[in-house]
């Protein structure tokens, strides 16, 4: 038995996702207490790429970790950077989360029944690109806050809908609020949606063997083709860029069938490229899907918050453990 302190931000769904693993952890026999940490995204009131985007909720944390103040932290993996942070390491990757983009919207209404017009909130880069694509004529408005935020507006009627990730709605049991849940052929999620990453120190080998029991390969294979994609894009967390991994059956086993989308935020670029590749190799599979955007016309475009290297692995362990067996990965309703 280990006794473990898990940091976490505060917000109602980072303690959520938090308790989540902490429970898991309790139930393998070790000893969790909570650490609430405030990091400079909870505490700035200006849209995420404004203050730098990737790595403004993980930045707190990993320094607590790498101080010795917590033994363990969680993160939303689509926080993270792509770049390896040195001393730490993601030890598990637990099984993801449906991982789709979610409309809450008045009336009950959906993407297609919002009339021209209608403002729609999000934060993200990433959507604003991919719903100005879809040529609906709904204006975006740049929103950021935590969920009851974000709904509040539109139950304030300050917008007509706002668009969510499904996997937060859904860890904190409000998911009936959502109107409709977004196909990833309209809007793909970012890389590492849904996903979440249990983080620590090397060189603190007990508490590696202590958390690697909730790794899930399927969900590892997955981010890391993901975010491999990204940082072969040299892109950062809040650029126009959605990609979507999952396990597949090929005719000689397991595969893994990667989407990715590059956009302009005002619609007039759309960027779709699909790639199948061995389930053993989700590294490689991101960044051939990348090369291919980049050739097709991703390398004119502007992609970078903060920029992260493309030569720089992707910062989860790109080895799965092998499977010999077809998977379908969970779905939580």
């Amino acid at each position: 038995m280990t006794a473990l302190r898990l940091g976490t931000r505060r917000s109602a769904l980072a303690t959520t996702q938090s308790g989540w693993v902490a429970d898991r952890l309790r139930a393998a026999g070790h000893e969790v207490e909570l650490v609430e940490i405030t990091t400079e995204g909870d505490v700035s009131g200006e849209l995420l790429t404004a203050i730098g985007g990737t790595g403004v909720f993980a930045a707190a944390i990993r320094r607590a970790l790498l101080e010795g103040r917590i033994d363990v932290a969680v993160h939303s993996l689509k926080d993270l950077p792509t770049a390896p942070e040195p001393g730490l390491v993601v030890a598990a990757v637990p099984v993801r989360e449906d991982s789709r983009d979610v409309l809450v919207a008045r009336d009950g209404l959906t993407l297609g029944e919002l009339p021209a017009g209608s403002v729609v909130g999000t934060g993200s880069p990433r959507r604003t690109a991919q719903l100005a694509a879809l040529g609906l004529g709904v204006q975006v408005r740049p929103i950021r806050g935590n969920v009851d935020t974000r709904i509040g507006l539109v139950t304030s009627g300050a917008v007509d809908a706002v668009v969510l990730a499904r996997a937060g709605l859904a860890r904190l049991g409000r998911l009936h609020e959502a109107t409709e849940v977004l196909d990833p052929i309209q809007v793909l999620p970012a890389p590492g949606q849904g996903a979440l990453a249990v983080e620590c120190r090397s060189d603190r080998h007990d508490v590696v063997s202590a958390v690697s029991v909730l790794d899930d390969p399927d969900t590892r294979a997955c981010v890391v083709a993901e975010r491999s994609l990204l940082a072969a894009l040299e892109a950062g967390c809040t650029a126009p860029i959605g990609a979507l991994a999952e396990v597949v059956e090929g005719e000689d086993g397991l595969e893994l069938s990667l989407r990715g989308f590059v956009g302009s935020e005002d619609g007039t670029v759309e960027l779709r490229r699909s790639l199948v590749g061995p389930y053993a190799e989700p590294e490689s599979l991101g960044r051939r899907l990348a090369q291919t955007m980049l050739e097709d016309g991703a390398a004119g475009l502007d992609l970078n918050d903060h920029p992260t290297s493309g030569t720089e692995p992707a910062a989860v362990d790109p080895a799965p453990a092998p499977r010999q067996a077809p998977h379908q990965p969970e779905q939580v309703s």
